[in-house]
């Protein structure tokens, strides 16, 4: 936790001043006791009514000036907590939007999710705490024994015999209940994925009829975290009784031998019930620390799986330099692949996703890659935009290795369609400008015809200003792929990478978007990623992958010729006829 203290450096005035408003109503809650005990010996056994009216008034407003005081620190502990919950939380999704691709893959989405939420919040509480009770339960604590040794340093021993006990508990409940503590936040991360699984997959756990399925599995999940809440909310529940049970037997004691004490004349009624206040006050400050170490260990194991997340540096760092376009080399290939090797597990092992890839691709060219599921087409393009790094070998963007570009200025270069089309909640022109910020509705337009997809945007209520739906659910799969393709074009980007994105579309939309992107991108680069040889026919150029290697590279008819892996994918989707077109 020490290492996010210095996110409360912003606060110097809440953290110090709020501790010392709590500690001021501590002062005057230690006052209350002797007050009590002067009604009592004073105006109780004298029968003095406007003594006891006078001590009376002085006990509200005490605590009037008391409640004052708590409620300063209240807002001040709010104002900390929310302002370094809000600053963590925003470095920390600044932090993870730095992550290339390999780290989001290994931390997960879901774990990330419970991270920067549940963990944070966490902490949250735990500095609102922070100020306002961790200063205040101990000097309690302290305080109440220094005013009962002050009253009778023989009766305040039955304190100093008590105060050891009460931390022996303390000690054992809280060494027991660590370990659960950091596991639950884990368990948190495994129900945030399942949730996050059906709700995403909800079409498909229906299609299959499996939710009976789903729902056991959901259960047995929450079942675990229930179970292992349950097992640290036995142990933590020992706080309080435990406690109680040796502090009221403090209070006896205070009882009996006070009792024999008040009878020998050494104190008087009044003081025995300011001891016993100040005995309550220690048993409720230490049924207060007790929570405290609770809450702190939960804040713990959340400041270490927040730190985790600080302390991993992305496998790929931004140059944050900006190569112009005149002093790329005009001569060179838009797209160089220089005998590229890359590996999921980062380090150089046998186990290549892609093995001695070397390609050129030139301006204006359109290049289609095919190959069976899992050949390392999509890792192929992703390399391109430099969402991975190269294990062994270069790739080259208009004769410049791709690490020596800013994200900014590479990426600006690109147009890019994934595989799953992913739109966003907010209009149509919203997603569109995502290609674009400054994009005007000329240029929208144009993308949209190219990308066969303005005759369904034309005939939308509010057309550009119409709502899409958080991930597009308000559109059907081929409305989605077309708008995404028209996203990427509205830039108007040298290089254009379509990965499987026209899966979704009718044989005729497929033929109509080839056709246009042929005619209106003519100085575009085209990479198409497909299962479909005849969204790739036509290809000035076609890559043919298998398990991470090109095996055949050439047009169609020459492939069709040489290559048999090429041969059997063209006649698995197409006649004998149509294939030797």
């Amino acid at each position: 936790m020490l290492s996010l203290a210095k996110y409360l450096k912003n606060f110097k005035k809440e953290v110090i001043f709020g501790p010392a408003f709590k500690l001021l109503e501590a002062v005057f809650e230690l006052i209350v006791p002797l007050v009590m005990a002067n009604i009592i010996d004073v105006g109780v056994k004298n029968k003095d009514i406007s003594y006891v009216l006078k001590m009376g008034a002085v006990i509200l407003i005490l605590g009037f000036i008391g409640l004052i005081f708590s409620l300063t620190c209240q807002y001040l502990a709010s104002k900390a907590s929310q302002g370094f919950g809000t600053m963590v939380r925003n470095d920390m999704f600044r932090h993870i939007n730095s992550f290339s691709h390999f780290e989001i893959d290994k931390i997960g989405t879901s774990s990330l999710i419970t991270r920067i939420t549940s963990d944070i919040n966490q902490l949250q509480v735990a500095v609102a705490m922070l100020i306002r009770l961790v200063v205040r339960a101990p000097f309690l604590v302290i305080g109440a024994t220094a005013m009962a040794m002050i009253l009778d340093i023989q009766l305040s021993l039955v304190f100093l015999v008590a105060t050891p006990f009460v931390a022996l508990v303390l000690i054992v409940v809280m060494r027991k209940s660590i370990p659960f503590y950091k596991s639950i936040q884990k368990k948190l991360d495994n129900i945030l994925l399942i949730t996050r699984e059906n709700l995403e997959g909800i079409r498909v756990v229906r299609a299959f009829s499996k939710q009976k399925i789903e729902k056991k599995r959901f259960e047995d999940t929450s079942d675990d975290l229930a179970k292992t809440v349950i097992k640290v909310g036995k142990i933590s529940a020992l706080l309080n009784p435990l406690t109680s049970i040796i502090m009221n037997g403090a209070i006896i004691a205070i009882l009996w031998f006070g009792g024999m004490r008040v009878d020998s004349g050494v104190l008087t009624q009044g003081q025995i019930i300011a001891f016993v206040n100040y005995m309550t006050q220690i048993l409720l400050s230490l049924i207060v620390v007790a929570n405290l170490f609770v809450l702190f260990t939960k804040a713990s194991a959340s400041a270490a799986r927040v730190n985790e997340v600080f302390e991993i540096q992305s496998s790929i760092t931004d140059k944050y330099s900006e190569i112009e376009i005149g002093k790329t080399d005009p001569e060179s290939p838009r797209i160089e692949f220089k005998n590229v090797s890359f590996s999921y597990h980062q380090e150089e092992s046998e186990d290549y996703a892609l093995e001695n890839i070397s390609i050129k691709i030139f301006p204006g060219e359109t290049i289609g890659i095919i190959g069976g599921t899992g050949s390392g087409k999509s890792t192929l393009v992703n390399l391109i935009p430099r969402f991975y790094d190269t294990t062994k070998g270069q790739v080259l963007v208009d004769g410049i290795d791709v690490k020596e570009y800013s994200f900014k200025s590479l990426r600006a270069k690109m147009g890019l369609v994934p595989q799953k089309a992913v739109l966003f909640s907010g209009t149509v022109a919203d997603n569109l400008k995502l290609g674009c910020e400054e994009a005007t509705e000329e240029q929208m337009k144009k993308a949209l015809d190219i990308a066969q997809a303005s005759e369904f945007v034309e005939k939308l209520p509010n057309r550009y200003e119409e709502m899409i739906f958080q991930g597009g659910k308000n559109l059907s799969g081929g409305q989605k792929q077309r708008l995404t393709i028209a996203r990427a074009l509205v830039g108007n980007p040298q290089i254009l990478i379509l990965d499987d994105s026209a899966s979704a579309l009718d044989f005729a939309t497929d033929v109509a978007l080839r056709k246009a992107l042929k005619k209106e991108t003519d100085k575009m680069t085209v990479i198409i990623v497909s299962q479909r040889v005849n969204s790739i026919k036509h290809a000035d150029n076609i890559i043919v992958l298998d398990d991470g290697k090109i095996v055949g590279t050439g047009m169609h008819s020459s492939l069709y010729e040489s290559c048999g892996l090429y041969q059997e994918i063209c006649l698995s989707q197409l006649n004998q006829e149509e294939a030797q077109r």
